[in-house]
């Protein structure tokens, strides 16, 4: 059987877990056989979408390349995990638009447990004044209204969440069962 590429699309918080269920998921997809793409938004920022900054359209505008390079690779037969904050809903809108097999998953946590989990200090910064225009701080994040899964990170292991993202794959018809 083909691989039929499809792209996960992690949207939520920084800190809501995004990058530690996409890494396990990615592992899971591996051990199946299918070819695998993470595509990390600190990572893109630092290649893809460099000098880009935080503004609005800049936003819009690096999850606009994060879709493109996704449309690409999905329709090769890969299985792309874009896990990026991507706070704007018409812009995750756009994407799911133009990208074939596009499954939405919300890592949703209240703003304080992504706080309590910030390494970096990021959210101290923001709320210091350091940081400007820090979603979920200063910045609005915008929900998804129908996401294809919702991984409530303050509640479920990183496993019942993986587990959830898989059996969605198998039931939409990208794995099999």
């Amino acid at each position: 059987m083909a691989n039929k590429g499809f792209t996960l699309w992690f949207t939520g918080l920084s800190g809501s877990g995004k990058s530690t269920i996409a890494e396990r998921v990615a592992l899971k997809l591996e051990k199946k056989g299918v070819p695998v793409e993470i595509l990390d938004g600190d990572v893109v920022r630092t290649h893809l979408s460099k000098g880009l900054g935080f503004s609005h359209e800049d936003r819009d505008e690096n999850i606009k390349r994060v879709g493109f390079v996704c449309q690409l690779l999905s329709r090769h037969g890969v299985a792309v995990i874009a896990s990026v904050i991507s706070p704007y809903r018409q812009a995750r809108d756009y994407n799911r638009e133009k990208i074939k097999n596009f499954v939405e998953v919300y890592t949703l946590c209240p703003v304080e447990v992504c706080e309590g989990r910030d390494l970096k200090g990021l959210y101290q910064k923001a709320r210091a004044g350091e940081i400007k225009g820090f979603t979920g701080v200063d910045d609005p994040y915008e929900p998804p209204l129908k996401p294809e899964v919702t991984c409530k990170t303050d509640v479920e292991s990183v496993e019942e969440s993986v587990n959830k993202v898989i059996r969605k794959l198998e039931e939409l018809g990208y794995l099999p069962a």
